[in-house]
């Protein structure tokens, strides 16, 4: 990051006034009238209906499209542990993602322990606020175990999405690589650099889309996870696997398949070239993947290639799931999000890479055309076909499987090309 973008982000972030959210109204507030409805006395009406029938705090409250974006500050992107208060300026960029692009009120709660049952009791205690919560930035493997506790604790979504929403489109990338390279999910060896929060959920993800497990091989900072190793903890002991493999070289010989979430340049010019023929390559450290786009392709003319970064082709950036992920479990009032609703969200998201591309798409990025290849297996996140594409297809797996509370009008989607106001008194919210 050179100094003067760091001093345009500084700029950012405290012109024309400090942060990237703030609050507004949603209710007139002009006359005695107005305040008196809003507040004493007229509170006491909707107080009352939600004591009397707590669903009803949907059609009163902002509860159905509010969502809590919580954080330790444990693993802040790849900054490391800086702490609740530094995380603050990415969980209101999350928060601003939300509205951007999904109408989704949302905002940054920080919760200043590195305790387990600290951190879940706190968020337990105000989770009946939110209509769900967006975990971020929470370090292996305290997030496995606080994702789920929280998960079984709380009747609303609860979603890492630095795992979750990275493996979602991870997986549709991948799905659509490897059908140009004319491979099947089911036959493909894959490797795996990285076995923290992303990766897990990344090959877990496959593995339950129907990726061989003893295909998968995954490494950490001490090699090739196998099972002779005893220092593994339990996320890491479920990709533990027979073999004679130890080293990155050793895996990427003859694999199909790299993924990378670890660290920069851990891959050489001579391990790309033992791949398999037609390989794919998702290079996800950011800034700099695993190995550079350029020397992949000086190296090999035969890949398909996606990275973290956003001035290459077929970046992986969560705010292609996310947004859209909460806007269809928030709309039908899921109680969790579900394999069967990220799988949707892998296929919508998959399927909308290979539709032709609108031409606000390619005037928002300066391009000429584009369509399904090589240099695009992922839609861009300035697409306005995510959100119509996505929630509705998250919304609908979501009441197939039986964790939905309403249903959803027919003209769902419709409403969501519209451009609805989220928060509208409608009959299916």
């Amino acid at each position: 990051m050179s100094r003067q973008f760091s001093q345009d982000a500084l700029d950012y972030h405290a012109l024309p006034v400090p942060g990237k959210i703030s609050v507004e109204l949603s209710k007139p507030a002009e006359s005695m009238r107005h305040l008196a409805m809003a507040y004493s006395p007229g509170v006491a009406a909707p107080c009352n209906a939600i004591a009397e029938d707590p669903l009803q705090v949907f059609r009163y409250t902002g509860k159905g499209n509010s969502v809590a974006v919580i954080s330790n500050g444990s693993a802040v992107l790849g900054l490391g542990n800086l702490g609740a208060l530094a995380s603050k300026p990415v969980m209101e960029g999350k928060a601003l993602l939300f509205k951007r692009f999904a109408d989704i009120n949302a905002v940054d709660v920080l919760v200043d322990t590195h305790d387990v049952d600290e951190f879940v009791s706190t968020v337990r205690a105000i989770s009946c606020t939110y209509g769900g919560i967006n975990l971020e930035d929470i370090k292996a493997p305290e997030c496995f175990e606080i994702e789920e506790r929280l998960q079984a604790l709380c009747d609303i979504p609860i979603f890492h999405d630095d795992q979750h929403g990275t493996a979602i489109v991870t997986a549709a990338g991948l799905m659509n690589a490897l059908e140009l390279q004319e491979k099947q999910l089911s036959d493909v060896t894959i490797v795996c650099l990285g076995a923290g929060a992303a990766a897990v959920a990344c090959m877990a993800l496959l593995r339950d889309m129907g990726a061989n497990a003893s295909k998968i091989t995954m490494l950490d900072r001490n090699g090739v996870i196998h099972s002779g190793r005893q220092d593994l903890n339990p996320q890491k002991q479920g990709f533990a696997i027979e073999t004679d493999k130890r080293t990155l070289a050793d895996a990427l010989s003859g694999a199909d398949v790299f993924v990378g979430l670890s660290g920069p340049n851990l891959v050489a010019p001579d391990m790309l070239a033992s791949m398999a023929e037609r390989p794919v390559v998702f290079a996800c450290s950011n800034p700099d993947p695993e190995i550079s786009r350029e020397l992949a392709l000086a190296t090999r003319n035969d890949l398909v290639m996606a990275t973290g970064r956003s001035d290459y082709p077929n970046q992986v950036n969560n705010v292609l799931g996310f947004p859209f992920i909460f806007r269809g479990a928030l709309d039908v009032r899921a109680t969790s999000i579900n394999h069967e609703m990220k799988v949707a969200a892998v296929d919508a998201l998959a399927g909308l890479a290979r539709e032709p591309v609108p031409e606000s798409v390619l005037d928002a990025y300066s391009l000429v055309e584009l369509e399904f290849s090589k240099d695009y297996i992922i839609p861009k996140p300035l697409d306005p076909r995510l959100l119509p594409t996505i929630a509705p297809a998250v919304a609908a797996a979501a009441v197939k499987s039986g964790i939905a509370r309403v249903e959803l009008p027919d003209d769902y989607e419709e409403q969501l090309w519209g451009g609805i106001g989220f928060g509208a008194d409608t009959n299916w919210r």
